[in-house]
C-alpha cells in the first residue's frame, strides 16, 4: 500500500511530516534507547487488559516497531492470529528477525521433546503477519478485527480523528480498542528549555486527552475510557536527555527549525536545562502518557440509514 502523506487541505492535529517520521524509525538503531518507557507503558496495558474479558480471533498490534508487544500479545491470546502493522519497513525486518530466532529457538526445543514422544511429536511455532502501511489507510477488510493495540504510536500520525475512523472500519462489532499515547505535558522541560534560546517549536503540540474522546465519539465508539498518568524519568546529563528525546522521534513538525544553533545558544540551552535540576541533583523530564480503550458498539442504523429496533422479549418461565 501507498504511503502517501495526507493531503494539504485536510485538518492536521499538528504539522507533522509523516515521511520524515516514517525515515526516522526506518533506523531501529537510533530508537533502541528509548525503549524502556515502551516495555513500562506496555506492561501497564497489559494489565488493564486482563480486565477485559474478550476471545479475539483477529487482532492488530498498530506500530508494532520492533515486535516487542507481538509476542506478549501471542502469550495473552494465544488461539488469535495477530498482525504487526508499522510505517517503517526496517522495523518490521528487526520484528521478523526476532520472530524467526524466537521460532528457531522454540524448535529446537521442541525438537528435543518430540524425540522422546510417541510418533516424534508433531508441536511447532507460530509467528504473526506483518504489514507496513499508513494507519488511516489500513490493508484490511470491514470488519476484518477484533481487537487493535497501539502502544505509543498515534501521536505520530498527523490525523489521528481519520486513524480513529479506519480502525472503526477494521473492528468488529464490540470490537475493543486500546491505545496509548503521548499527552500535552511530555517533553515541557524541553519545551521550557529550547524557549529561553528562540521561538520555534522543537516538540510536538500532544494531543489532549478530552479530545481524543471526542475523537473516538465523533468516529462512532462507544463510552470511550480516557485516562493519564504522568511518569518522570531523571537525567544526570542534559545531553544524555537530549539524545532519547532524539530517539523517541525528535522534532518531525513541518515548521521545525532547520540548521544547527549556535554555539552560545547551545550553551545557553544547557544551562537551561542545569537549571532544572532538582533536590536529588538529577534532571527531570516529564511524559504524560494517554491511556484510551473503546468499543465499537452494535449499529442503531442501516447502512440506508433507517433505525434498527431490537426487541427483547421475556424469556418463558
Amino acid at each position: 500500500m501507498s504511503l502517501s502523506p495526507p493531503s494539504a487541505s485536510a485538518k492536521l492535529s499538528a504539522p507533522i511530516d509523516l515521511p520524515l517520521v516514517r525515515r526516522f524509525f526506518g533506523r531501529p538503531e537510533r530508537v533502541a534507547e528509548s525503549d524502556f518507557l515502551r516495555r513500562e507503558i506496555s506492561r501497564r496495558m497489559q494489565e488493564k487488559l486482563e480486565l477485559v474479558k474478550i476471545a479475539p480471533q483477529h487482532l492488530l498490534d498498530a506500530g508494532c516497531g520492533e515486535g516487542a508487544d507481538l509476542l506478549a500479545l501471542q502469550k495473552h491470546f494465544p488461539e488469535a492470529q495477530v498482525i504487526g502493522l508499522d510505517g517503517a519497513f526496517a522495523m518490521l525486518a528487526v520484528a521478523r528477525a526476532r520472530q524467526n530466532a524466537a521460532r528457531s529457538a522454540v524448535n529446537r526445543l521442541l525438537n528435543s521433546i518430540n524425540k522422546w514422544l510417541p510418533n516424534g511429536g508433531n508441536a511447532g511455532a507460530g509467528g504473526a503477519e506483518l504489514a507496513c502501511a499508513d494507519f488511516a489507510r489500513l490493508p484490511l477488510a470491514n470488519d476484518a478485527l477484533d481487537v487493535i493495540w497501539s502502544n505509543l504510536a498515534v501521536h505520530w500520525h498527523p490525523q489521528p480523528d481519520r486513524v480513529f475512523a479506519e480502525w472503526r472500519r477494521v473492528l468488529r462489532v464490540q470490537g475493543l480498542l486500546m491505545f496509548s499515547c503521548f499527552g500535552p505535558d511530555s517533553f515541557r522541560e524541553v519545551r521550557s528549555a529550547f524557549d529561553s534560546i528562540d521561538m520555534a517549536p522543537h516538540t510536538l503540540p500532544f494531543v489532549d486527552m478530552h479530545d481524543f474522546g471526542d475523537m473516538l465519539v465523533n468516529a462512532g465508539f462507544s463510552t470511550p475510557v480516557m485516562d493519564m498518568e504522568n511518569i518522570t524519568v531523571t537525567y544526570q546529563t542534559p545531553q544524555k536527555l537530549l539524545q532519547d528525546v532524539r530517539a523517541w522521534g525528535g522534532n518531525p513538525l513541518e515548521s521545525r527549525r532547520r540548521g544547527l544553533i549556535g554555539r552560545a545558544a547551545q550553551q545557553k540551552l544547557l544551562q537551561a536545562f542545569e537549571n532544572m535540576r532538582g533536590a536529588d541533583g538529577k534532571i527531570p523530564l516529564t511524559f504524560e502518557v494517554v491511556y484510551g480503550h473503546a468499543f465499537r458498539p452494535v449499529p442503531r442504523k442501516t447502512a440506508s440509514g433507517e433505525s434498527i429496533i431490537r426487541l427483547d422479549f421475556p424469556k418463558k418461565q
